[in-house]
């Protein structure tokens, strides 16, 4: 089956330690499970126009979680650190962010 880039690339991570990051060229991602590093990097590629260097992935375990009696698990999830070509733009999404 042929995905989409935007079936790959569901959305930014936003947190201290990927905004901290962005100042060396480095956007995190919430990616799908089934993504491999040069399926991403041709998606991060055709969304956001930029030229990438460097592809890391992460699978994120789910974590258990309780309400009183009940208890449950939160989802599995898959995250992309993208690192840019020096000669690259940057993203302009997260330039409002920093």
């Amino acid at each position: 089956m042929n995905k989409s880039a935007y079936d790959i690339i569901i959305k930014p991570v936003i947190t201290e330690a990927s905004n901290e990051d962005m100042q060396n060229r480095k956007y995190t991602f919430k990616v799908a499970t089934d993504a491999n590093k040069v399926e991403i990097k041709n998606a991060v590629e055709k969304i956001f126009g930029v030229k990438v260097d460097k592809v890391t992935t992460i699978s994120v375990k789910g974590k258990e979680k309780r309400m009183g009696y009940n208890s449950g698990k939160t989802a599995a999830w898959k995250k992309a650190i993208v690192k840019l070509a020096p000669e690259s733009k940057t993203i302009e999404f997260f330039d409002s962010l920093m």
